[in-house]
Order: structure tokens, then C-alpha cells, then sequence
């Protein structure tokens, strides 16, 4: 996706709603940028599993990025999971031992 696609071009996605339905009633508002931040801290709880980070876009997109500097933007968590397959070269399995092992262990 296109650096200013990723930036401009995206809707609000339903999993943002989902996390602050009131947030939308006057425009965006605190509580959804911290329900946001929260969102990009567990998904790199999973994502550190796998030696890639998610950071914000300037509240609208992300950044998925791996160790070896490869990046993709994503426009939202559900796209994330698929772009992070594309950068690593293999599935991301939630039920990975390891992966779970490590979740329980933090």
C-alpha cells in the first residue's frame, strides 16, 4: 500500500468502534487514542514471538516493521496478521507452543 493510502485513504475500522462506540459521537477523543495504544501493546506482546513491531501512523494506519527493516503499513489489526506472514515468509500460528509459553511467561 501506498505510503499516503495508508495515511489518508483508510475508514475508521469496526474494531475501533467495537473499542469505543462513544468516542464517535463528537469526533475522535482521548479514550480512543488510548484504547488504540493499548491495542498496538498487545499485538506486540504476540508480535515480539515473531521479532516484529507495530507502531502507530498518525492515529489512522500502522506500521508493522520486522527486525531486518522490512516495513509494511497496514490500516488495521485484522490486516496486520496477513502482512506480517508476507515479511516473515511463513504463517503466524496463534497456537504456537513457544508463543504461548512466552505469553504466559510476561
Amino acid at each position: 500500500m501506498c505510503g499516503l493510502c495508508g495515511l489518508f485513504g483508510v475508514a475508521v475500522h469496526w474494531t475501533d468502534v467495537a473499542a469505543a462506540p462513544e468516542a464517535f459521537k463528537g469526533g475522535r477523543s482521548q479514550p480512543l487514542r488510548q484504547e488504540r495504544h493499548a491495542r498496538i501493546a498487545l499485538a506486540n506482546r504476540v508480535l515480539r514471538h515473531y521479532r516484529l513491531k507495530l507502531s502507530d501512523v498518525a492515529g489512522r494506519s500502522y506500521l508493522l516493521s520486522s527486525a531486518t527493516g522490512r516495513q509494511a503499513i497496514v490500516p488495521d489489526v485484522m490486516a496486520m496478521w496477513t502482512e506480517a506472514e508476507k515479511l516473515l515468509g511463513r504463517p503466524c500460528d496463534p497456537l504456537d507452543p513457544d508463543l504461548i509459553a512466552r505469553l504466559e511467561a510476561d
